[in-house]
């Protein structure tokens, strides 16, 4: 009889306390011996957490335990192992990451439908029925005649909102509409986003695809193919019953079917019919590695460490997480091995502007990482079992955790010291839309900007008005306060600082003429700051079995081994 229950929940509540949570809901669940990931924000909570039914339950017990949470919901899924390595309870900005700035799921969300009705809604030929759901995982199933936006995340789904509700678009005069997706969150915060923009009827499935696959009769059903799910499961199909994708890509996250699996270009835990091809053959030799070193973990009946990162249910959002993204790398066990005792190793690229504010946040918080300093044209393969998409900065932590994205490494550098109090200043969603717009479009008018000849299509001087429009926002923010959200520099000023350093460096004489001196004083005062000097040291390119360097470099360090900051 199966002995593990897996619980999925979520709940949209009023928690401004949720960091007060974290601690004694990890304590709980490890004295529980349950597993999983639960995701707490000031919007509530979500997660899925596996163990004995007895650990289980009182772990929900603890979280209705809160009066926000009482009326929390879960669904529950029994099992013969153990579906995740590790517990985590993490405190977030949003429990499922949509980027729009003071939405209210708990208030604004559409109306609910049940699975007993949803037929007769859909059925509707003036209804638009969209699956909110992403690419991967509308791949393989989907009520029949839904439309598929096909995004990679979340938080490009209000962007196709936008562009289908110009004219010409899907939504044009904002028509009834129904949306789904697995277990109903995604639904209550894209159901407020078109409400909030003036749609007047909107419906979602109660319960998501994940209910109505258990209450509807498969000969009374819309849907046509498999459910992804966020668990050792992959896919299920009506009645919950394992669906016939029963495997993911451990490459590219793709759920596989049985014709995948069958494909000659299927190679196990190296690339699917889905991405072969994408990658350069180093990166295939590390992944292989990496698979080699699982495999052989499991003839020894030891669990890789590696796989801890790999599993279906790590952070992230995408295949095999809970929100709906790409999961943390797992990297090879001679990594793990050199990293388990010693400080985390440091992943980066001097001139990159994500690798540059990762090293800000690192050196003001004053946390001592190893250096490795990549060539980008040559990619050590140390990198690559670390981070398969081989893009800097990467920071691999004692522990085992593989920070791929520059912001997670800035909040886990800040998080444990903030002598600048960067993390307090500034409105969070403020903060957020700032770092959103550079990391978008400007980032995108900045390399037309800088590499023209790649965009021949481009209208001359198109890029530097979009690029200079945004800019000139950044004067303007200035013109009211010493830095871009306040008096006090905050996260984004940090952010966007090596940004606006790049965009200033195409054509220093063209920058110094711009009539902004308001943002040339500030970009001129971070980059003649003592901090500047720390993270713009050069280092030799890393190589396996040399010296260890360390980050922040030391006061006077040797000249043999870093030169000075230019």
């Amino acid at each position: 009889m199966p002995e593990i229950l897996t619980a999925a929940l979520y709940h949209f509540a009023d928690l401004p306390d949720c960091a007060a949570l974290r601690d004694p809901l990890q304590a709980e669940c490890d004295r529980r011996g349950v597993r999983g990931l639960l995701l707490l924000a000031p919007e509530g909570v979500n997660g899925t957490i596996a163990g004995s039914a007895e650990g289980v339950r009182a772990v929900l017990a603890m979280l209705r335990a809160q009066p926000p949470l009482a009326a929390l919901r879960h669904k529950e899924a029994w099992g013969d192992r153990m579906p995740f390595y590790r517990m985590r309870v993490r405190v977030k900005r949003e429990i499922v990451t949509l980027g729009v700035p003071g939405l209210d799921a708990a208030r604004d969300a559409g109306t609910y439908v049940k699975p007993a009705q949803w037929n007769a809604l859909i059925d509707d030929p003036d209804v638009v029925v969209i699956d909110v759901r992403n690419g991967y995982e509308s791949a393989i199933g989907s009520f029949a005649g839904a439309v598929r936006p096909d995004t990679r995340s979340f938080t490009e789904f209000p962007a196709w909102v936008e562009a289908q509700s110009a004219p010409g678009g899907l939504l044009e005069g904002r028509p009834r509409v129904a949306m789904f997706c697995t277990g109903g969150i995604r639904c209550e915060k894209s159901t407020a986003l078109l409400r909030r923009q003036g749609f007047g009827e909107v419906y979602h499935l109660e319960g998501g695809i994940l209910q109505y696959l258990e209450d509807v009769p498969a000969g009374d059903s819309r849907w046509a193919g498999d459910c992804f799910v966020f668990d050792e499961r992959v896919s299920v199909a009506h009645g919950l019953a394992p669906g016939t994708h029963q495997d993911l890509c451990r490459s590219c996250r793709m759920p596989l079917g049985p014709l995948d699996l069958a494909s000659p270009e299927y190679v196990p835990g190296v690339r699917c019919p889905h991405c072969h091809g994408s990658r350069p053959p180093e990166q295939e030799r590390a992944l292989a590695e990496r698979e080699r070193q699982m495999a052989l973990a499991r003839q020894r009946g030891t669990e890789h460490l590696g796989a801890r990162m790999a599993a279906p249910g790590g952070s992230g959002s995408g295949p095999g997480t809970v929100s709906g993204s790409h999961s943390v790398s797992a990297h090879s066990a001679q990594t793990v091995a050199e990293t388990a005792t010693s400080l985390p190793v440091l992943y980066t690229f001097r001139r990159c502007p994500y690798a540059i504010r990762a090293r800000l946040a690192i050196a003001a918080s004053g946390q001592r990482c190893e250096w490795r300093e990549v060539v980008l044209r040559d990619k050590p393969s140390a990198l690559l079992a670390a981070s398969p998409k081989g893009t800097v900065p990467v920071l691999v932590l004692p522990e085992g955790d593989v920070l791929e994205q520059s912001l997670d490494i800035m909040r886990w550098a800040l998080g444990r010291s903030d002598p600048q109090g960067w993390l307090q200043e500034g409105a969070p969603d403020e903060v957020q839309a700032l770092i959103a717009a550079c990391d978008g479009p400007f980032k995108q008018a900045l390399d037309r900007c800088k590499y023209p000849e790649r965009h021949p299509d481009l209208p001359p001087g198109e890029a530097q008005s979009q690029a200079g429009a945004w800019l000139q926002g950044l004067e303007e923010r200035l013109a009211r306060s010493r830095h871009l959200c306040g008096d006090a520099a905050s996260l984004a000023d940090v952010a966007l600082m090596p940004f606006v350093r790049q965009y200033a460096a195409i054509d220093r004489a063209a920058w110094a003429a711009q009539p902004w001196p308001r943002l040339q004083a500030w970009l001129a005062a971070w980059e003649s700051g003592a901090l500047w000097g720390q993270v713009m040291h050069k280092a030799p390119a890393w190589r396996e079995g040399q010296e260890m360097l360390c980050f922040p470099p030391e006061a006077g360090a040797s000249p043999g081994s870093l030169g000075p900051s230019d």
